[in-house]
């Protein structure tokens, strides 16, 4: 696989997180509050659905310029770290807690 690809593929992999966690937000919060007090704190403003789609577009379009830097240094690495943060910090929450509420 070359480096180009590899680097799409990690794109789509950010992609797909921001996604998750948006939708995984959306649903959430239903049960639980909003874990980030900036996203919190716009919420009152925009509503749920308004506030999610902003700060979404928002990151989805900072992997977009990431992923149009391509071969430059620390572009791979940028992502590969994004990529493990969600997962640490949104998608393990998000499944557990989502998780629990079918053992309840």
């Amino acid at each position: 696989m070359d480096a180009t690809e590899r680097l799409h593929q990690l794109f789509l992999l950010n992609v797909c997180l921001q996604v998750f966690d948006g939708v995984a937000t959306y649903h959430g919060l239903r049960f639980w509050g909003e874990g980030n007090p900036l996203v919190a704190g716009v919420i009152p403003y925009l509503g749920v659905a308004g506030t999610l789609c902003l700060f979404k577009a928002k990151a989805c379009g900072f992997l977009v310029l990431l992923r149009r830097l391509g071969p430059r240094p620390f572009v791979r690495e940028s992502l590969v770290l994004l990529a493990t943060v969600y997962m640490f910090f949104s998608f393990i929450p998000w499944m557990a807690r989502l998780l629990s509420l079918l053992s309840a």
